[in-house]
Order: structure tokens, then sequence, then C-alpha cells
């Protein structure tokens, strides 16, 4: 109790020190100017402090260092839990991916929080109960099986590691943005920010810089809604009323969908497309003819000493240029596709599972929208039983002093990711209205500095077209990727700049958070499970953490390897590790808790046919990797690659339960083992 108390004081000290620091940032830019230097200090600063959070925590101690001595309070664990969840993914992507699809971007608001009364039901106090140190280790003792062990720890590193990636890809998109840098030495500059902590003091460091992070990444997404949203007359509140602005969004789009001239400009996609569409059905002729097309005009333009810069653009065009008739299968789909999506008019944000509003409303309509219900459903159950299956969020109810404690931690983990999540439409919504209201509808002449900054900086998050050539701008000419509805959010509310600095440490603190807690759970699985319970049992504990350490660092080096190749978009890469979290080990983990005739032949079953399954789904349907195999399977029922777990959680079940069936029943020692975690 009494350091409980001392912890309250400290981080309250801590906020109300931050909350300075940004009062005197602002007042310094209202004297300079706003400037690029800003950026580095709400990065450096923030990355400063969470340095000597980690070094105050070292430790060597092995209990301290795997569980944080299993003396942390739930709140504390609570809120060091929200910040371990909030990643990269869901600050960055979560806000963009509501503006860009409205309704069906609160799949993930309900599956990633509903997923957290699974884990209070079904999860969360039995393995608290069993006090193993990692997921892996508590199937491994439920089932007295090294092969089990081994398996588990195979998935908890397989899901761990794409969701690492996911984070570190952030990391670099962050600072490549706010400081200027190259992505690829963003991503290493992020990679000393995770080390320095969780390195020296493993569980215990991690939690602590966890509390300090989730101050600063709620921070920064409640101070500029609440700004914006002041000046919209919505109050400071704006959770509890901003449906007065969803109104007016709804009225503006209504207003886009019935232009005709966005209907020409929309024309003007689908003709385009269509021209796409005609390339792709004559190839390989067409790869051919296009690639002889393109050396002739740039030979042409020489010969005639042609303007230097249309020759440049013809050279990056043919730099550009598909290596072969299938990699030109590849390119020319997407741009098939990326110009289809602007065919169609907008559905409204509110708008759940449109119909077709044509009078020619087929029965492929229709179909096209039982699909669409499929993956909303698909994606919030696979997020839902994938938050109850991440090993780095599981491992954190063992830090708690008890049971009861893990229960009510769960209860704290609930609000404080609540309280993030309530807030992300509402940032979305009044996002959508600056844009309808101070972009849409303008002269070309007349954009927003916004606009001008983020064009010549960042010119593949958004791009205005004038296809048409009138000069105004339309609904349907303007791509914004997601990822940029966030980080742009102040300047695209006239914000002061310092704003923008608090929205980057805030993302930065959430990439970080996450990716210390994936990091370690990487690193203790091949301590633990696989170095020290199937490698050397005689091991001690300084050399197991030691050994725990080193892994660290080289799993760390690793992933910010892959993620430099920029694998693939960040909100997939989140919703993939799900999905492998959910397909391997939920069915394992609620069976062997629920039901004591599993056996140790059932789960190994389980867990290879789930996670074969989602592999093999994933793989064989997501563009990245059919384009680099060459091998395109179908889509079963239409459903995303995203939700693959929703094909492998029952593959899973099917598993365990028949082989258990057919295998000899539990001996006592095992079914006395499931009475002893079930009972508190």
């Amino acid at each position: 109790m009494k350091l409980t108390n001392r912890l309250i004081v400290y981080y309250a000290l801590y906020t109300l020190g931050f909350f300075l620091f940004i009062y005197l940032m602002a007042r310094i830019e209202r004297v300079t100017g706003p400037g690029t230097w800003i950026g580095y200090v709400f990065l450096f600063v923030p990355i400063a402090v969470y340095a000597v959070i980690g070094l105050l925590s070292r430790t060597s101690d092995l209990v301290e260092y795997y569980v944080a001595g299993r003396r942390v309070s739930s709140a504390f664990n609570g809120m060091a839990t929200a910040a371990d969840w909030l990643s990269a993914a869901s600050f960055i992507g979560l806000a963009g991916s509501i503006y860009a699809t409205g309704y069906d971007g609160l799949a993930y608001v309900m599956g990633w929080t509903g997923g957290y009364c699974l884990v209070a039901f079904l999860l969360a106090p039995y393995v608290r109960k069993l006090a193993r140190y990692t997921i892996p280790d508590f199937l491994g003792t439920r089932f007295s099986s090294n092969l089990v062990r081994g398996l588990a720890a195979f998935a908890a590193i397989l899901c761990s590691f794409v969701y690492l990636v996911a984070q570190i890809q952030g990391i670099g998109l962050i600072a490549s943005r706010f400081i200027g840098i190259d992505f690829a030495i963003g991503i290493f500059c992020g990679l000393a920010g995770i080390l320095v902590c969780s390195f020296l003091g493993g569980m215990r460091a991690v939690t602590w810089t966890q509390v300090a992070q989730y101050i600063i990444l709620i921070s920064a997404m409640l101070i500029p809604v609440s700004m914006i949203a002041q000046r919209e007359g919505l109050g400071w509140l704006p959770q509890l009323n901003y449906g007065r602005v969803m109104e007016r969004v709804e009225a503006l789009e209504r207003q886009v969908a019935a232009s005709p001239d966005e209907a020409r400009v929309r024309g003007d996609y689908r003709r385009q497309a269509a021209q796409v569409q005609v390339r792709i059905d004559t190839l390989p002729q067409s790869f051919r003819s296009e690639y002889a097309r393109l050396v002739h005009e740039i030979a042409e333009l020489r010969r005639h000493n042609g303007p230097l810069r249309e020759i440049s653009a013809r050279e990056r065009e043919l730099a550009s240029f598909p290596k072969d008739p299938a990699d030109a299968l590849a390119k020319w789909t997407r741009e098939r596709d990326a110009l289809l999506e602007r065919v169609a008019a907008p559905v409204p944000m509110a708008q759940a599972f449109p119909a077709s509003t044509s009078a020619s409303s087929s029965a492929a309509d229709e179909e096209s929208r039982r699909v669409h219900q499929r993956n909303f459903l698909s994606l919030l159950l696979c997020l839902s039983l994938g938050t109850a299956s991440l090993p780095h969020i599981l491992t954190r109810y063992n830090t708690t002093t008890s049971v009861a404690s893990a229960r009510r931690s769960v209860g704290w983990t609930l609000f404080f990711v609540a309280l993030f999540y309530v807030t992300v439409p509402v940032l979305a919504v009044l996002i959508k209205y600056e844009i309808l209201t101070g972009v849409v509808g303008h002269r070309f002449a007349e954009l927003p500095q916004w606009v001008m900054q983020w064009r010549k900086v960042e010119p593949y998050l958004i791009r205005i077209s004038d296809i048409n050539g009138d000069g105004i701008v339309r609904w349907a000419g303007i791509q914004m990727q997601p990822d940029m509805v966030v980080l742009a959010a102040p300047e695209i509310a006239g914000l002061p700049y310092v704003i923008s600095g608090l929205i980057a440490a805030g993302a930065l603190a959430a990439a970080l958070s996450t990716a210390d807690g994936l990091l370690l759970t990487i690193a203790n699985a091949l301590s633990h499970d696989v170095y020290y319970c199937m490698v050397d049992k005689t091991a001690t504990s300084q050399r197991r953490v030691t050994i725990s350490k080193i892994l660290l660092l080289g799993v760390a080096l690793f992933a910010s390897y892959v993620a430099s190749l920029n694998t693939g978009n960040i909100l997939f890469l989140v919703g993939a590790a799900f999905s492998l979290a959910a397909s391997s080990l939920f069915p394992v983990l609620v069976l062997g808790v629920f039901w004591k005739r599993t056996t140790k032949r059932g789960a190994v079953a389980g867990l290879v046919a789930g996670l074969v399954v989602c592999v093999y789904y994933i793989v064989s349907t997501y563009p990245f990797f059919t384009a680099m195999t060459g091998f395109a399977g179908r889509r079963w029922f239409g459903i995303e690659p995203i939700s693959s777990g929703v094909f492998g959680v029952p593959a899973g079940f099917v598993a365990t339960i028949a082989v258990s069936l057919f295998d000899r029943k539990p001996d006592a020692y095992t079914r006395a083992l499931v009475d002893y975690i079930r009972h508190p």
C-alpha cells in the first residue's frame, strides 16, 4: 500500500510536469514561431524520460525481470496494459479507418474492446492462478508437455513478431514525418527507444514506462480533440454531443453524392479504370506495347531536345514500369482497384452495410452486401478472440498481486482503453467535417496551407487530382491515406504546431509501449520456454536473465530490419497478428481451462491445425504474398485475409476436441491441476 501511494504521488507529479512542458512549448512557439525543432523536442524528451525510468527500474532478479515481482496494483497494471494494448495501429490507424469507411471502422473498436470481456471471464484469473512466467509456460504446465510448450512458444513468437513489425513501421512513419529523416533511419532510431525501456529491467521497467506512456498517449488524443471540438462549438467534452457535427457531415455527404460535378468526376475515373482493365485483359501483348511506347517517347523527346522535366517524368515512369507480365498484372490490378474505389459515391459514415441505390439493383448487389456483412462480423470476431489470446496482454496479469487483483485489473484496463476508444470516432467525424467544408468545393489555388505542405513532404499520403480540369476540388479527387488523419489533424484544424508535436509524442508512446511488451514476450518465450525448459534446466537465474537480454537485442534488430522493408499496411499486420493468436492459442487455452478431457495430443493437434489454416489463408489471399509466391487461392465466402482467424479458430477447436476424445483420458494429476486452476 505504501508503494502504491508513493507511485500515485510520483505519477501525479509526472503528469503535472508533462502539462507544464506542453504549456511552455506553446509559449515558446508563440514567440519564435513554429519549426521542426518542436517535433524533435516532443520525440526525444519523452524518450529520455522513458530511459530514466528504465534505468531506475533495472534488475537482474528473475521474478522481477519476468513478472515485475508480482506486486503491481490492479489500477497501475490496468493502465500499463492499456498502454501495451493501444498500439501504433490504434493511435494512428483507427481514426483514419473510421474516417475512410465510417461504420465499418467500428469493427475495430467493438472487437478490441469486447475482447477484454473474454479476457476477464475466460482467461486472466486462471492464468494468474497458475502463476507461470509466460503463456507457453502456462500451457506446458497444464499439459505436462514440452511439445505443447514448444508449439505454443512458436505461435506466441510468430503472432508477436508480426505485431512488433507493425509497431516499428509506425515508429518509422512518425520519425520520418516529424523530424524529416529517412523511413529506414527512423526505424532504427525507434529501436533505441524500445531498448531503453526494456533492456535493463524487463517486465519491471516495461510496466512503469508503460504507465508513463499511457499518460502521454491519452493526453495526445484528448487534448487535440477537445480543442478542435471547442472551435466547432461542442465544448470540451465532445464525446457527449458530437452527434450534432455528425448530422452536418451526413448532410454534406448527401450533397456530394447528388452533385452532377462529382458524378462527372466519378465517370472519368470509371473510364480510366476501364482502360486499365483493357491492358489487363490483353496481357502479355499490352506489357510489350506499353514498354515499347515509353522507350520510343523518351527517344523522340531526346532526339528533338524536348523539355528536361518531361524527359525526367518519362524516365521515372519507365523505371517504375513492371518487370514482367506477372508483375504488370499485379500492379495494374492494384491501379484498377484504386480507380474503382473513387467511382463509388460516398457512403454516409453512420450507414451500415449500404444496399445498392441503383434502380437496377441486382442479385449481385445483394450478394456483395452479404459479403460486406460477413467481413464486418468476421473481423469483429477475430479481433475479440485475438485480444483474449495475445501473449503480451495475458502475461501482464501475472504481474498482479493475486487472482482477485487480476480480475480488477481487467476492469481498469477496460476503463482506460474505453476512454481512448470513445474519443477516436469524435476525431474522425471532426476531421471529415473539416475536409468537407474546408477543401471540397474550393478552388485549387485556394487550398489550405496544410494540403500544400503534406503534398510536398509526404506526397503518397495525400493526392488531390483535378481530373476534369475545372480547377475545383471534388471529393472523388481526394485520395488521403487513413494513417494521415491523426498525424495531420492539428494542421487540418488550424491548431498550433505544438499540438502536432504532442500528437507525435502520443503516437510514439503508443508504438513504443506495445513494442516493448511484444519484444519482451518474444525474448522471454525463447529464454524461458525454449532455452531453460527445453535445453538447459540447470541454468542459473542470472544466466537466464542474461540470455533473455541478449535475445531481446537480437530480436529487436531483426524486427527492425524486416520493418525497414515496408512489408505491408500497418492495420493489416496488426489484424493478421490477432488472427494468428486467436487461431493457435485461443482454442487450447479455453479448452485447457474449462474441459478436463483435453489431452496433450489434442492440444498439439489444435495448435497445429489452427495455425496452419490461418497461415495458409493469409499467404494464399493477401496480395503481397500472392505477388511474391505467384500462388493465389480463392477467398472462402469472400472473407478478407485479415479475418483468417474465422477459419483458424474453428479448425483449432475441432482438432483439439476430436483428438482428445480419441485419446486416453488425462491422469488424476492433470484433472487435479485443472481443479486447482478453476477454483479461486
